[in-house]
């Protein structure tokens, strides 16, 4: 048996419902989803060193300029 508040039911009740499935169907999909989180094995964040082009931009040695014509579109883009 699960327990939950009253505000817990209502609220569940309500997103099953608009998922077009039952209350009982949504806690198991909970339940479901939960524990393949746990079981999924961690991976380092290097696999996603690589993946994307920067297109040459080096925000360590260019931040301060690139925020500047960042703020620059900003005002030009109001008409300011």
């Amino acid at each position: 048996m699960i327990v939950l508040t009253d505000n817990q039911h209502a609220l569940a009740k309500r997103k099953a419902a608009q998922q077009g499935i039952s209350l009982s169907e949504y806690i198991r999909r909970l339940v479901d989803r939960d524990l393949e989180e746990e079981e999924a094995p961690a991976q380092s964040i290097t696999a996603l060193f690589g993946l994307i082009n920067s297109g040459g931009s080096n925000i360590r040695n260019n931040k301060q300029q690139m925020i500047g014509e960042a703020i620059d579109k900003y005002y030009a883009d109001k008409g300011l």
